[in-house]
């Protein structure tokens, strides 16, 4: 029985070493890249030895298009689009305004539930969890804020 668990623990040990080979990445002379995990011989250049914490993706990225936009892709205007990003901020910021009105609700709604003890919560748990809908909501109206700056910020 001893025996049988040692080898089981020989063999993980050799399963999680192979997973953890180093590995290597070569650029050719033509820019191919390849990732291997034999050593380099002495001498060959391009090749890199990556971290173990750096990710390794053997699928080939998307290829870089060679040909420029064409001439008949239509365009839109500087003014055009000046304009539509000025609507944008006018919408942003008063999605922005209605959403701080929404907050300062919800906190004031929340406020008004925190103070208030119902007699069948002796037990804290209860009140935490008849309050946390409303700090849910708090929450989520914080969140949406942060968002709309950041947009706002955003446009050009």
């Amino acid at each position: 029985m001893n025996l049988s668990r040692i080898l089981v623990v020989l063999l993980i040990g050799v399963a999680t070493s192979a997973a953890h080979a180093d590995v290597y990445k070569c650029v050719e002379d033509g820019g191919r890249t390849t990732y291997t995990n034999d050593k380099p011989a002495p001498g060959v250049k391009g090749c890199t030895l990556l971290s173990r914490d750096q990710p390794v993706s053997s699928v080939p990225g998307p290829k870089k298009s060679a040909t420029p936009t064409p001439s008949t892709f239509p365009r839109v205007d500087d003014g055009t689009q000046k304009s539509r990003d000025n609507d944008r901020r006018k919408i942003l910021e008063q999605e922005l305004s209605s959403e701080e009105g929404l907050l300062a609700t919800a906190k004031k709604d929340l406020a008004e539930q925190e103070s208030v003890r119902n007699g069948d919560e002796k037990n804290y748990q209860k009140f935490l969890d008849r309050v946390q809908p409303y700090r849910d909501k708090v929450k989520q109206h914080e969140t949406n804020i942060t968002k709309l700056k950041t947009e706002i910020n955003n446009i050009r």
